[in-house]
């Protein structure tokens, strides 16, 4: 399964500071919960990630409105 895999699995994204300072991601899925803990820093780098990830989703989106 890769990125452009889809699939139709419904899934809560929570994100928020922890009392110890740092950033979590929870995802909760059924079942199944991650809680994932990021340094402010490793947050930023993300969110640069997201960002980009976003660019480019709307340059694609626009080419294919052509």
């Amino acid at each position: 399964m890769g990125i452009n895999t889809e699939r139709d699995i419904e899934a809560s994204l929570q994100i928020g500071p922890t009392d110890k300072g740092m950033i979590r991601l929870y995802i909760e899925a059924g079942d199944l919960e991650i809680p994932m803990d990021f340094t402010p820093d490793e947050a930023e780098e993300i969110l640069e990630e997201i960002k980009s990830a976003i660019q480019t989703a709307r340059d694609l989106g626009s080419k294919g409105r052509r």
